[in-house]
């Protein structure tokens, strides 16, 4: 009697560099993201120096993000034709060539050029630390783990900017918001050469110059639209933009079905765990832009903050990211990725709530919690990356990557355009500028901003306007709390009912 002796499996062959390649990967996006958020700090101490216009000031805001939006696709393409590796360093060579260009920026055009620059470095920096770690880490259960540990540098870098950005200005100049990137991008560089290794697509698409051309004006016209009609109404303007985007996306789109290989692969969202990992991604972006923005809005100009006190109040947004994301998909093994999906959403939803229906008045505790627990819920964000990681084989992981950090642009851009918006109109709809005997030109600052409002009653010595100023931004703050917390809630549910009971992220095509 013969015994057969079972032909072993090969083993997944594994980059001993791996590890390494991620905390390369993981600090440049940290810097990018930061970057994202610290011109936030540094823009009143620009604005002095430089005296832009409203509309240089406009484009000194919105260059850097419709500039990324409208590049991710093309250069997430390019990156799987040409080198991951090689887009990435291209990315990192850029960023640290816009930044230093800071330095001799001498008018409001200089530095415009320096954020359209950063956002053509941005957008192959993104989709490409993705890309590179689809394709460094083959086993599911380490992607999975990395792409936790990817999550949290966005977490991080998020709440990092202002804290950085508050100490580089009670320091230095405003050129330092820039000069920062300028190290660690040579120190990246240089460590993408050593330790990443190349990776391109083994079935690259085609690279289509009309597609490139509708997915620029397609994307970066719908970022500019949402913003545009956010801040003015339904006009002209935003109007036609609003149709020209959706035109040429829907052509975009239509040209991608018909096309063996297209540049983006939207064949993808017919997988429903895939769609649900984009609604994760892009919800979460909604949330937490809006929460950034308005908490560092009322943190300085109601409680009294420092730029570097409101920075550090923000912390707890990144604490609770760090708690849960790296972790975030070994729970996921234990109780399933759909409840973490779910779950992590509904925990944000329930931070928002927090501020929302805080009784009495709203003071700083209140808003810690909320940002601990939106930190908590973003553990969803770890998960959701590597679901849609996952859901794309490894020859479609720019195509996958180009998808969620598109995701994460639009969330950031609605977060800020809808919420903001809602905050900025239960403002306005609680300042009466008449009530305070302002004429009529100051009325209209003071119900356009609370900047505004505590500037004019600074000139006209009215307690009373910054009383009601503050307490109607206030009142902002807490409605888009309730608001935030009921999207991010039927979010969970729209999600639970997309992703499969029994998805195992370890099941993951190589």
């Amino acid at each position: 009697m013969t015994t057969s002796i079972p032909t072993p499996r090969p083993a997944t062959t594994r980059d001993p560099r791996r590890w390494a390649g991620l905390a390369v990967l993981s600090a440049s996006l940290l810097v990018v993201v930061m970057d994202m958020t610290i011109l936030n700090v540094a823009l009143p101490a620009l604005t002095a120096d430089l005296r832009p216009t409203s509309v240089e000031l406009l484009w000194i805001v919105d260059a850097y993000a419709l500039v990324l939006a409208g590049l991710l696709v093309p250069a997430s393409a390019l990156a799987d034709r040409f080198g991951r590796r090689r887009a990435l360093v291209t990315g990192f060579t850029l960023f640290a060539v816009a930044s230093l260009g800071a330095l001799v920026a001498t008018t409001p055009a200089h530095v415009i050029g320096v954020r359209v620059l950063l956002g053509v470095g941005g957008a192959l920096i993104m989709p490409s630390t993705l890309s590179m770690i689809r394709a460094l880490f083959s086993d599911p259960r380490e992607r999975a783990t990395a792409l936790g540990v990817w999550g949290a540098m966005a977490a991080l870098g998020g709440a990092l900017g202002p804290v950085v950005g508050g100490l580089l200005l009670e320091h230095f100049s405003w050129h330092a918001a820039f000069l920062v990137n300028v190290p660690v991008m040579a120190v990246a560089i240089v460590a993408a050469l050593v330790l990443l290794p190349e990776s391109r697509s083994a079935r690259p698409p085609r690279i289509d110059v009309a597609g490139v051309a509708l997915s620029v004006v397609g994307m970066a016209g719908l970022v500019y639209a949402i913003k545009h009609l956010a801040k003015h109404g339904l006009d002209l303007q935003g109007g036609v933009t609003a149709v020209v985007a959706t035109v040429a996306l829907t052509l975009f789109v239509r040209r991608c079905l018909r096309t063996p290989e297209p540049m983006l692969e939207v064949r993808l969202f017919r997988g429903r765990a895939f769609s649900a990992g984009v609604l994760t991604a892009l919800t979460t972006s909604v949330a937490m832009s809006a929460l950034l923005l308005l908490g560092a809005q009322w943190l300085q100009l109601v409680e009294g903050f420092s730029p570097l006190e409101a920075g550090l109040a923000l912390l707890p947004l990144a604490v609770g990211g760090l708690i849960g994301s790296p972790f975030a998909p070994a729970v996921a093994a234990r109780i399933g990725a759909r409840t973490v999906l779910a779950g992590g959403l509904a925990v944000a939803g329930t931070g928002f709530l927090v501020l929302g229906l805080a009784p009495g008045e709203l003071h700083y505790p209140v808003l810690a919690v909320a940002l601990l627990l939106v930190g908590i819920g973003m553990t969803s964000l770890a998960v959701a990356s590597a679901v849609i990681m996952a859901g794309a084989p490894t020859s479609k992981a720019g195509s996958a990557a180009a998808i969620e950090e598109s995701s994460y642009e639009i969330g950031a851009v609605l977060g800020i355009a809808v919420l903001g918006s809602m905050a900025s109109a239960v403002y306005r709809f609680g300042l009466d500028g008449s009530a305070y005997g302002l004429d009529a030109a100051s009325g209209d600052v003071a119900r356009e901003s609370l900047a505004g409002a505590l500037e004019v009653a600074e000139q006209h010595g009215s307690a009373a306007l910054v009383a009601d100023a503050t307490a109607a931004f206030t009142e902002g703050l807490t409605w888009t709390g309730l608001a935030g917390g009921l999207l991010l809630l039927l979010a969970a549910l729209v999600v639970h009912r997309l992703t499969p009971r029994d998805l195992d992220l370890a099941d993951a095509a190589h």
